[in-house]
């Protein structure tokens, strides 16, 4: 009897290991990020885009990638940088843990603490997209990217997800119908099943534009861009939207509920407005691109929720830091910066511009006009914006 009591003592510590849940990763400080896309091959050095994150007070980015000039570059900025494992690895790390082991080690061992590297996103919008083979490999890679996280101590520092589009939906109109794709249940129901028990939250990519752009008789502008309009009446939860960004939001919490992951925290992966674009696209324009990312940044500074989840922070990563003229497809997808290339403004919605010359790099402060009034940067912060990103 002694020897038996010995020996369900000596196994506690090991069924603790393995069966205490997981400790809730936070890769996401504050509500406001940014997606620093580098398709391009005219904008400023990594170095460059510190200075102007650090006077943007910018403290989340994503990146698409692991370039180590990058990374190198946010060396002891403090900065919270998401990285990504691009499509072209998933198959192969899905099949091959030891490849995946290798990936986090030189592109993210190798380069913390200094680089304060909090989340690895595997793949983007694969579950959206139409390659059935690589959508069966997205599990396996983000299982053996966690397997290799975990082995290295990491797991709880490090936040393992992978972003979708909004076409892994059935619909989203009302919020409450939204429903996951049967196409791709099979695929995500499993992921969803990981993530919950590792903690990782669902990202999405939400944008009112294009929502608008492909119903534009049936959805009003203002609607989209968060400025005043009748909204809408969900009747089957009784709530009201008076902006598609949270109605969108709202849709992937009842896809999620549906699929009986109801608790997942959902996190804006990307949103944002084009400001340019073809004929076929009259409202990407630089003063609806201003009105929506002004007012959405305004509305992530209230630190509240949606209607159906209103304990919850929104909190989003804006696309995109610049322009990115290598970017393929219509013009618009060429335009979804918040500054050009030279590290001027596109549009000011209170952000300082970083302004190059060849003798010296220095931030120079705009001057934009609040109702009829020319504020500097350092007045509209507090005027305006009052902002805690």
């Amino acid at each position: 009897m002694k020897i038996s009591i010995l020996f369900d003592w000596c196994l506690l510590p090991l069924f603790l290991i393995f069966f205490v849940a997981p400790r809730d990763v936070e890769g996401f400080t504050g509500t406001y990020g940014i997606n620093y896309g580098r398709i391009a091959n005219n904008i400023p050095s990594p170095e460059k885009v510190v200075v102007l994150l650090k006077a943007a007070k910018i403290r989340n980015v994503r990146i698409y990638d692991a370039d180590h000039s990058v990374l190198k570059a946010f060396k002891g900025t403090g900065f919270e940088l998401v990285v990504n494992v691009p499509n072209e690895l998933v198959k192969d790390m899905s099949a091959n843990g030891d490849h995946a082991t290798k990936w986090v080690k030189e592109n993210v061992v190798a380069f913390l603490p200094d680089t304060p590297i909090r989340g690895i996103t595997v793949g983007n919008e694969i579950l959206g997209g139409g390659d059935q083979e690589l959508q069966g490999a997205l599990l396996g890679a983000v299982k053996n990217v966690y397997n290799a996280v975990r082995q290295l101590r990491l797991a709880d520092l490090i936040q393992i997800s992978t972003a979708h589009s909004q076409a892994v939906f059935v619909n989203s109109f009302p919020p409450s119908s939204c429903i996951f794709k049967e196409s791709i249940v099979q695929y995500m129901k499993p992921l969803l099943q990981f993530f919950s028990q590792v903690g990782s939250p669902f990202y999405i990519n939400v944008y009112p534009f294009l929502a608008y752009l492909s119903d534009p008789e049936n959805i009003i502008l203002n609607y989209a861009l968060f400025e005043p309009n009748p909204g809408i009446h969900d009747a089957n939860t009784k709530l009201y939207y008076d902006n598609m960004f949270e109605a969108q939001i709202d849709a992937a919490y009842a896809a999620l509920e549906a699929a009986g992951f109801g608790k997942m925290a959902v996190i804006v992966s990307e949103t944002g407005w084009a400001s340019r674009g073809d004929e076929n696209e009259a409202v990407a324009t630089a003063q609806n691109a201003r009105t929506y990312n002004y007012n959405l940044r305004k509305r992530l500074a209230l630190h509240k929720g949606t209607p159906l989840r209103p304990k919850i922070p929104l909190r989003a990563y804006v696309f995109a830091l610049f322009n990115e003229n290598l970017k393929p497809g219509p013009t618009s997808e060429r335009n979804f910066g918040l500054f050009k290339p030279d590290g001027s403004i596109s549009y000011s919605v209170g952000f300082p511009a970083l302004k190059s010359s060849a003798s010296t790099s220095s931030l120079s402060l705009k001057l934009v006009m609040v109702d009829g009034a020319v504020l500097s940067f350092d007045i509209i912060c507090l005027y305006d914006l009052g902002l805690r990103l």
